[in-house]
């Protein structure tokens, strides 16, 4: 299989997971240490192509991005959403500037993702069971429809809970969500905060990552990052819009089984020696 196959592949792989709960650089590190693909550049292809899943999240959202620019000196409710954008960022970016090498050396590893899949799914488990606990009036009255009711304490919790999005596995959109419903919010604006939220936080990374690693960087290996985060952006796309009509209807209990599902075949191909354990 050629290299350029692999890599529409991988793009296919962050499109469809980047904005499902279910880890896109987990899905990554699998997917490319099963395809034996040479294209990583220790760990930079599967940050950069994140920035497809940005460009479409942009392109998405476009109209509504242009109006909120338009009103942001006039209506206070885009400007708290945004501050809200804001405090949910500092503390993934602060700690992901000050831990980068340490987690791109140390867990980017199969092992690390089937452990933190299998994690993850049961904490989506508990959540959403502590969700259906609630009576249907409270969870109505406590939980805004709208993301811009989001309040500062609810994007904290976000911002803390995506902190742990960092270990791949983990999933940055799980973290937001789950710590979106956990703080109040209702699902429908925990998805769509977490959508807005990836602006700043895989483009970001993106370019931190790129220029850090930009005079190790071939040429061919930045045209299998361009090709990567191109089909990212197609893929990503269609992904964002069936998510939104998903979560208007259904819950993400689906998801936590696939993740344990997925980590428990992960953990089976390290027993059989088709994956490794280490980074």
């Amino acid at each position: 299989m050629s290299e350029w196959i692999k890599v529409i592949i991988l793009g296919v792989v962050e499109g469809i997971s980047e904005f499902l709960p279910i880890s896109s650089t987990g899905h990554l590190i699998i997917t490319s240490s099963l395809l034996d693909f040479n294209g990583g550049i220790d760990g930079t292809f599967e940050i950069f192509i994140q920035i497809g899943a940005v460009f479409a999240v942009l392109a998405l959202y476009a109209d509504d991005l242009l109006h909120q620019l338009r009103q942001v000196r006039t209506n206070p409710l885009v400007r708290e959403l945004w501050m809200c954008v804001a405090i949910a960022f500092v503390p993934f970016a602060l700690l992901g500037m000050n831990t980068r090498q340490w987690i791109k050396d140390t867990l980017f590893s199969p092992l690390t993702v089937a452990i933190t899949l299998i994690a993850g799914g049961v904490v989506i488990l508990w959540v959403e069971r502590r969700r259906r606990a609630l009576p249907e009036t409270v969870e109505a009255r406590e939980k805004p429809a709208l993301v811009e009711g989001i309040t500062w304490r609810q994007a904290l919790v976000v911002g803390v809970a995506q902190m742990f999005a960092l270990i791949p596995g983990v999933s940055r959109s799980a973290a937001t969500i789950i710590g979106g419903m956990s703080a109040g919010m209702s699902r429908t604006a925990a998805t769509e905060f977490s959508f807005l939220l990836a602006i700043p936080i895989l483009g970001g990374a993106t370019v931190y990552e790129l220029v850090s690693m930009w005079d190790s960087i071939q040429p061919t290996e930045l045209a299998y990052l361009l090709m990567g985060a191109l089909v990212s952006a197609v893929v990503a796309w269609i992904a964002i819009r069936w998510l939104l009509r998903y979560v208007a209807r259904h819950n993400f209990v689906p998801f936590a089984y696939y993740r344990i599902a997925a980590g428990v075949v992960v953990l089976l191909l390290i027993a059989a020696g088709l994956l490794p354990t280490g980074a």
